[in-house]
């Protein structure tokens, strides 16, 4: 099913898949580091018991021999061989010819969309999640596709949103405590009540890193107006890239600044892209917030003109209604948000009425901990 090849100084082994013909070149340094024998992983969580200057610099492979269904490799200076699953290795291979994706490609799990997901907005009942976990596995997976996902059906109980991060992981606290209120009249004697619309938005754009994931859940929703509605960052990112990549690019390539002076002595400051890409050009970070924008002072002269060009249309993008998908949350109701991804925002209130919503974070870490948990268990 495998055959191997050496190379004459023993420093790279090619595996053969016979079924595909795939072939795949691994340096011997790079076996040794991910081989999973038990002196050099720990059996019960598989974390590394060695560390790099425990493997020599020029180790080799001394020998290859094929066993049933696996590999036994024999390194320089080490008596016994250590097995290897190719299939493992082959799905780990790292010898690839691929063309370049270019700056701004997104992940195979995500999936970018606009208003067009209007008519299929991700949802589930509450309590199908908590009584089957094969519901809330796709439930989080569309979460992990789309940067969102809605919920209904839940208790209409103060603190209920805990009941939904506690499907998938824990609270991040903030200063603003466990959770948050978002309570707003309609004719308010405080203005810090207002029912204006906001814009599409990341939370917290002023910490690093930024909350990554939002549960916001609706308790009481009278008011007339004040649908919530949610943006794809990410596609609005790409959408300006197809226009003009020049500015796409300057947008990824100088760092905003963002700024939140609250009170309890607090003075909160980050300094990031409003586009973040890695190092082979994947897109993993969208952070826009008008409101919490401080003065740009990272942008050379020369480039200024350009990147407000730049800053401009990419709002333009993100305040295009066809961009949007927007829900009203009833009482029960909460949608949660990836919140390096998605823009969240809400519309005017109008009328007479209450709106109540209680807000909270979590870490984005321990979402995909759990969804990989299910995915596994269902396969």
């Amino acid at each position: 099913m495998f055959q191997t090849e050496l190379s004459p100084d023993g420093r790279c082994m090619t595996l053969i898949d016979d079924r595909s013909g795939e072939r795949a070149r691994f340096h011997a340094v790079w076996l040794r580091d991910n081989a999973w024998d038990e002196a050099t992983r720990s059996p019960g969580n598989g974390q590394r018991l060695i560390t790099l200057r425990d493997i020599p610099s020029d180790i080799a492979v001394t020998r290859v021999a094929v066993a049933g269904d696996g590999l036994e490799v024999t390194f320089t200076g080490e008596a016994a061989p250590i097995a290897f699953d190719p299939d493992w290795l082959m799905s780990h291979r790292y010898d690839r010819a691929e063309a370049s994706l270019g700056r701004g490609w997104v992940a195979p799990e995500v999936s970018c969309w606009d208003g067009g997901l209007n008519a299929a907005l991700p949802t589930v009942r509450f309590d199908e999640v908590v009584a089957d976990e094969a519901k809330l596995g796709d439930w989080l997976g569309a979460l992990v596709k789309y940067g969102f996902a809605h919920m209904s059906g839940g208790p209409v109980e103060d603190g209920s949103l805990m009941r939904v991060v506690n499907l998938f992981g824990y609270v991040r606290e903030t200063n603003y405590g466990r959770q948050f209120e978002v309570r707003t009249e309609i004719n308010p004697t405080n203005l810090a009540y207002t029912g204006l619309g906001l814009q599409a938005h990341t939370d917290n754009p002023y910490r690093d890193p930024v909350p990554t994931i939002q549960v916001l859940y609706c308790l009481e929703s009278s008011a007339e107006g004040g649908d919530s509605a949610v943006v794809d960052g990410f596609a609005a990112a790409r959408r300006l890239r197809e226009e003009n990549e020049l500015w796409f690019d300057v947008l990824a390539d100088h760092c905003a600044r963002f700024e939140y002076a609250g009170g309890s002595g607090t003075r909160l400051v980050a300094r990031r892209p409003m586009i973040e890409l890695a190092p082979d050009g994947e897109l993993i970070g969208v952070r826009f917030n008008n409101r919490s924008a401080a003065a740009l002072t990272d942008i050379p002269f020369e480039v200024m003109p350009t990147y407000y060009d730049a800053y401009r249309r990419f709002g333009e993008i993100i305040d295009d209604p066809a961009m949007e998908v927007s829900f009203r949350l009833d009482p029960g109701e909460c949608f949660v948000v990836d919140n390096t991804r998605v823009l969240h925002a809400r519309k005017a209130y109008g009328g007479t009425g209450h709106r109540w919503l209680q807000g909270c974070y979590a870490d984005r870490d321990s979402l995909l901990s759990r969804y990989r948990v299910l995915s596994e268990g269902a396969g």
